[in-house]
């Protein structure tokens, strides 16, 4: 006769199955799933389908363009995607150091101009916790890297995870006070399009021109550089190289010294934010949650 954990084993399904749900699941749809995993859209499907009948109750809705998790499927997604947390838990521990390291995901102008700025705070209050930062504008895949936690620039909703709002990301012209001066300064808008453009290109320009009332539909086709980050951007800006479009909460520092300048106080607002994410199976890890209310305790007092 097999033991009480044979029979336990002999319960549960096939862990590929499980592992392909938890996938579909999180990205609600069986293409994403497939390219994650390294599977056919077929493969993923049948491995669905396995689970499906051993469940006796479908998972999914499938619709023609999306799919949608059933009730039998939201019940299980989130205990199946805790069970995989644990799991990552519990291999990153036995590599060794696991609870020592915190690992942190975040775009470059957040760690450079915020991030790296009071981060010794934390070191200090937690200093058995080394800290790795990973500055990359790719989504991190919780599920697949070692990382802890992401501070992500959007709207603040991503399937799976807590998002905590630091920061606004807004937007508004800032040049250096010597590039204002080569004409006589910078008195109204259109003043702006007197001057180089840094990243002509990026939508904020051509949001924030609206919002002042200036016409800029040739902006685009300016000839300029496209430095991916603000950090570069406000660099260039600060050298006198051309205007930049930044949010204000990045730049306190270079305003407050006078090496950027804000001409005009219409701020651009399109709705993003900078966001503290991390999987919400993983909200009371004890390294997750120290940096958490860290974070948002600094942010409170700024």
């Amino acid at each position: 006769m097999p033991d009480l954990s044979s029979r336990q084993n002999m319960q549960l399904p096939p862990l590929q199955a499980i592992r392909v749900f938890e996938a579909v699941a999180r990205h609600l749809s069986f293409t994403r799933a497939a390219e994650e995993l390294g599977m056919t859209q077929a493969a993923v499907s049948y491995q669905i389908k396995l689970l499906e009948e051993r469940i006796g109750a479908p998972l999914f809705l499938r619709r023609p363009r999306q799919i949608e998790l059933t009730e039998p499927g939201q019940r299980l997604a989130p205990a199946v995607s805790e069970a995989f947390a644990i799991l990552g838990q519990a291999y990153a521990a036995a590599r060794g150091g696991a609870d020592g390291l915190l690992c942190i995901t975040t775009v470059l102008t957040f760690a450079s101009n915020w991030l790296a700025q009071h981060l010794g705070s934390f070191q200090l209050a937690h200093p058995a916790l080394a800290v790795r930062l990973d500055t990359s504008s790719r989504l991190a895949d919780f599920a697949r890297e070692d990382v802890d936690l992401a501070i992500r620039s959007g709207g603040g909703k991503w399937p799976g995870l807590e998002a905590h709002k630091l920061l606004d990301a807004d937007f508004t012209p800032m040049l250096s006070p010597k590039l204002a001066a080569s004409i006589g300064g910078v008195k109204e808008p259109a003043d702006l399009l007197r001057l180089p453009i840094l990243d002509p290109g990026d939508i904020w320009w051509a949001q924030w021109f609206e919002a002042a009332g200036v016409h800029s539909h040739d902006l685009a086709k300016r000839p300029g550089s496209s430095m991916g980050a603000q950090a570069y951007e406000a660099n260039a800006a600060i050298a006198g190289h051309g205007v930049a479009i930044l949010t204000r909460a990045l730049f306190k520092a270079e305003l407050a010294d006078g090496r950027l300048i804000q001409p005009f106080d219409l701020v651009g607002d399109d709705g993003h934010a900078f966001w503290l994410v991390y999987p919400t199976a993983r909200r009371n890890v004890p390294k997750i949650r120290a940096f958490r209310d860290w974070i948002l305790a600094e942010i409170a007092r700024q």
